[in-house]
Parts: structure tokens; C-alpha cells; sequence
């Protein structure tokens, strides 16, 4: 039954538990597995994970989805709560709590071993914009792209309950409410998109990289094999772990060409690339090849640099984009890379926007269509060179007016005319 009246509870000061987790497995059909603060596998969760799957989800999706009912686990571990007797009151209240309390900050590994119990330094200028890139670097509470994941997940969660029969009566999360239609347009009510707790997100043009700190951010990478990762990015445009499922028979340089698998439909497609990519593939081969690394077709593409040599990673591949952008003082994202071959391909006038959308495998054409405009940059120098012309008009000697003055007139004739 839904509970009414205000919550006593002290959510700015509720502090998350580190309770239970979320742990990799090498099962392949139960790639993550939820713990609680027992250690027990949460048996609820595991089964909505085995749906997710079975929809095709791949293993990003469920760790993903995974992240956001592990902060939930932890909520009602706080409040001593059970998974299938929560109310809308508990679940209005956690979604109060994500909007004014900070994020939990954990101490670092090293930090801990040295038996530090403070936070590391490094979030002090969080959420400040950066001074190379004009980003805001992550902030020290919970953004509104996050709480709508979360919204959204928990939601699907109890859905899936609801229709097994396992979950509470009611979904905590419902969704938005209906809408009276105005007496003239007449119909029936209707709903809101979502759900009822989910924030709005401003509405943000994607950031790209410009020409000038794409180069310092390229003369700033010290192996071939980085130089070959970036100017693929930027080239085809494909996510940052589609291009490391690339094998090495994927590669064909002769046809500017190279296969990856498709983040959501799990698709093979080829992408056309720049010729510079592949010269600095070549280059990172030959140097990996002679250090060791397994030359095989069916091998993956792309390797750490140091023994034991391993497939490269997401993680690993961010830790090199992070240290190029520790020398420059940015804080550029692999995903700015697809936002600027995006650019790059949709401002194209001889390019057909469905072409560009067939290259970065979007579902829908309004999808590639935020592109279009012009960009944060294209805006900055646009407005700019309008402020020079005006300086320059402001120099410009005033024209005389049409015409003859009176005095002028008088003077000349008198005053007889």
C-alpha cells in the first residue's frame, strides 16, 4: 500500500555502505553475478541478469544495469530494507537521496595499503570546467544522466518481477503520471514519457575535438600503436570497444577497411578508414610482432605493450588517453573522438547524413542528425570574427549625409536663395 507524509529520514547525511558487489565471472551465460553484504549471490538480481540476456544484452549491458542495483542493494542495506517489500516512499526517498547527497568516494588502493583513510585530493576540482577543453570535470554529486539510468533500470527490474510474480504488488518505480488533455483538444489522458522519478537532462551538444588540440593531443601519445588507436577513432568514427574487437584478419589496408562488432546488435560491419590509420597500424605491428606479440589471424589487433602481453581493454585503453591529457592538462574522453569524426562526416557537404549513420550505426537518423549543427567551437570563432567586423566598422570614418547643410547653404548665398 502506498505510504504518504513526509520521510523522516536523514538522507543528506545517509552514508552508502560498501557492502556487498559486483564480480566478473568467467561463466559465459552469467557473465556478473550481484553479492550482498554476506557474500550470498543475490538470487532476484541474477535472474533479471539471465532476462537481460536472453534479449540479447551483451555483458557491458549487465554490468552496466549491475552498477545501479548494486547502489541499490546498499540503500536498503542502509535502511535495513528487503528487496521485494519496498514501497514507492522508499523509492521516492532514494531518488531524493542521489539528488542531495554526494557520491561516495572511495580511497584509493595505494592509499589504503598505506592505512590512509582520506579520499585522494584529486576530486578537488571536480565539476570546475577545464581550462584546455571546457569541460566540467565529474562533479561531486550525482548527475542527472546518471539518475536517470538508475530511475530507469530499477524500474525494468521491478517490471520484470512484477509480470514473474516475485516482486512486490505494486512497482516502486512507476511510471510518469497522466496528463489532462485541455478541454479543447478533447481524447483521453496521457501519460508522460518514463517514469515518475526520472530528472530531466539538459539537453547538450556533443563535444568534439578541434583540429588544433587534436594534433597536440596526438604529438602528445609516445607509441604507434596509440597513434594507430586514435586515428581510427577519429577516422571511422566506431565506439571506443568496438574498434578493440578488432582481429588481425579484420584489417584490409588495400580497401581502406576495418571489421569490428557492432556494440548493441553484436553485428560484424567494416569501416572505412583514413590511409594514415593503417600506416601507423603497420608501424605498431612490426614493433609488436618483433617483441613478441602472437601473430595469428584469428588474434585480436590490439595488445598491451609490456609482458605478459594481453588483448587490450577498455580500461587500459582510457589509462592512455588519461596519461596524454595529464601532459596537456585536458580531460578529453574516448568517446570525444566519435564526436568529432561525427562532426567531421556530418558538416561534409558531399556526404549523405544516412551514410554517416550507416558508419556510426545509429538506429535512428535523428540521432546523427545533433551533429548537423554547428558545434560549441563552430559557435565560439562564429561569434569572434562578428565582434572583429564590428571593431572594424567602429574605425571606419563616418560617411557625410545626404544632402547639403543649411549654414552650408547660407553661406554661399547669403541667405537669399
Amino acid at each position: 500500500m502506498l505510504e504518504t507524509g513526509d520521510s523522516a529520514r536523514d538522507l543528506a547525511s545517509f552514508m552508502l555502505p560498501e557492502s556487498g558487489g559486483l564480480v566478473e565471472t568467467d561463466d559465459p551465460a552469467r557473465p556478473y553475478v550481484l553479492l550482498d553484504r554476506d557474500g550470498a549471490v543475490v538470487e532476484p538480481v541474477n535472474a533479471f541478469f539471465a532476462e537481460l540476456q536472453a534479449c540479447g544484452r551483451p555483458p557491458s549491458t549487465v554490468r552496466s544495469y549491475g552498477m545501479d542495483l548494486l547502489r541499490w542493494w546498499r540503500f536498503m542495506a542502509g535502511w535495513g530494507l528487503a528487496w521485494d517489500r519496498v514501497t514507492r516512499r522508499d523509492a521516492r526517498d532514494f531518488a531524493r537521496w542521489m539528488q542531495v547527497a554526494p557520491k561516495p568516494v572511495r580511497v584509493h588502493w595505494r592509499r589504503r595499503a598505506q592505512g590512509d583513510s582520506l579520499p585522494m585530493l584529486a576530486g578537488r576540482l571536480a565539476g570546475l570546467p577545464n581550462p584546455v577543453t571546457g569541460k566540467a570535470a565529474p562533479g561531486p554529486m550525482y548527475s542527472a544522466r546518471t539518475r536517470v539510468h538508475a530511475e530507469a533500470v530499477l524500474r525494468a527490474f521491478y517490471a520484470f518481477h512484477l509480470e514473474e510474480g516475485t516482486g512486490p504488488i505494486i512497482n516502486p518505480f512507476p511510471t510518469g503520471r497522466e496528463r489532462r488533455r485541455p478541454a479543447s483538444a478533447g481524447g483521453p489522458p496521457r501519460a508522460t514519457g518514463g517514469g515518475r522519478y526520472r530528472p530531466k537532462v539538459p539537453s547538450t551538444l556533443p563535444r568534439r575535438i578541434p583540429d588544433g588540440l587534436f594534433n597536440e593531443l596526438f604529438a602528445a601519445l609516445r607509441y604507434h600503436r596509440d597513434r594507430a588507436l586514435l586515428a581510427f577513432w577519429v577516422s571511422n568514427g566506431a565506439r571506443a570497444e568496438e574498434l578493440l574487437t578488432s582481429r588481425q584478419r579484420d584489417q584490409l589496408p588495400g580497401d581502406q577497411l576495418l571489421g569490428v562488432i557492432r556494440k548493441g546488435t553484436r553485428a560484424y560491419q567494416q569501416l572505412p578508414s583514413s590511409p594514415d590509420a593503417f600506416v601507423w597500424l603497420r608501424l605498431y605491428q612490426e614493433a609488436a610482432w618483433r617483441a613478441g606479440v602472437p601473430r595469428d589471424p584469428a588474434a585480436s589487433l590490439w595488445w598491451t605493450l609490456r609482458r605478459p602481453f594481453r588483448p587490450l581493454t577498455y580500461h587500459a585503453a582510457r589509462a592512455m588517453l588519461n596519461r596524454a591529457n595529464a601532459l596537456l592538462g585536458a580531460n578529453w574522453t574516448l568517446h570525444d573522438l566519435r564526436h568529432t569524426a561525427a562532426y567531421r562526416m556530418a558538416r561534409d557537404p558531399q556526404l549523405a547524413l544516412t551514410d554517416v549513420q550507416w558508419i556510426l550505426g545509429h538506429a535512428h537518423l535523428t540521432t546523427t542528425q545533433i551533429y548537423v549543427p554547428a558545434g560549441r567551437d563552430e559557435i565560439v570563432e562564429a561569434v569572434r570574427a562578428h565582434h572583429v567586423r564590428q571593431e572594424r566598422l567602429a574605425r571606419l570614418p563616418a560617411v557625410p549625409a545626404a544632402g547639403y547643410r543649411a549654414q552650408a547653404l547660407d553661406d554661399l548665398f547669403g541667405g537669399s536663395w
